[in-house]
């Protein structure tokens, strides 16, 4: 795969930063399923101990406004020792901000099954093979995670994206829960609960298109497909 220039440029900068001893790819850009412009940049960088707070910030800030502006590129940067420790914290760069988030059980299974390095060991070589099992068990984490937690929130339905990205998310978590098998955004909004026209109006946005949709109404199917999926997903699991 030819990579993108920001993220060529991102691993070189990292690789002479110092601790920073890997660069992988998840997300949409390792299953195939990138959309330049729509998709996020969902990536994961292997350290050998610490690394400046400062130095990553300055980083990132430098890439957001030149190389990488409008690329919406994240990345968890987590010390390989501390890989097998699902619940640890890693400092983690997202929407513009250095914040501290655990390396999620669905990003594991990309990396793991999909995942290619930009530099450094190879996915495989870093984290054990995933099972459906392990797919189901992350499933089961983030909905009854995160998107409990947003379904308690109605308000913040009101966000075009929470409400675009709720809908494709419970059509994932859905599927990975039932099938044990990953399922990519594109796929998923043909299997979001929702009525036919939203579902064209979703793949449209998905491709690139700026179509908009009511945004009371789309925020209320979003809404309560999510407090529905949270509901049977955490009584399934019980």
């Amino acid at each position: 795969m030819n990579e993108l220039p920001a993220v060529s440029e991102f691993g070189r900068r990292l690789a002479s930063l110092g601790g920073v001893t890997g660069l992988l790819v998840a997300g949409s850009r390792a299953t195939g399923d990138y959309v330049p412009g729509v998709s996020d940049l969902d990536l994961v960088a292997v350290t050998d101990g610490p690394v400046s707070r400062p130095d990553l910030t300055a980083l990132h800030r430098d890439l957001d406004a030149g190389i990488a502006r409008g690329l919406k590129l994240g990345c968890v940067y987590v010390p390989v020792a501390a890989i097998p420790d699902r619940r640890a914290e890693h400092p983690t760069w997202t929407h513009g901000r250095l914040v501290h988030r655990i390396l999620s059980g669905v990003t594991r299974a990309e990396l793991s099954r999909h995942g290619y390095a930009v530099f450094g060991r190879p996915p495989a070589e870093l984290f054990p093979p995933v099972t459906a099992a392990d797919i189901r068990a992350a499933a089961f984490a983030e909905v009854t995670g995160y998107w409990a937690w947003a379904a308690r929130r109605p308000w913040i339905w009101l966000s075009p994206e929470i409400a675009d990205l709720g809908l494709t998310s419970m059509a994932r978590g859905r599927h990975a829960f039932r099938a044990g098998e990953l399922l990519t955004k594109s796929r998923a909004i043909e299997q979001a609960a929702a009525p036919r026209w939203l579902i064209d109006q979703l793949a449209a946005r998905r491709r690139g298109e700026p179509v908009v949709s009511p945004r009371r109404r789309t925020a209320w199917i979003a809404w309560r497909d999510a407090r529905r999926t949270v509901a049977a997903i955490s009584a399934s699991g019980r």
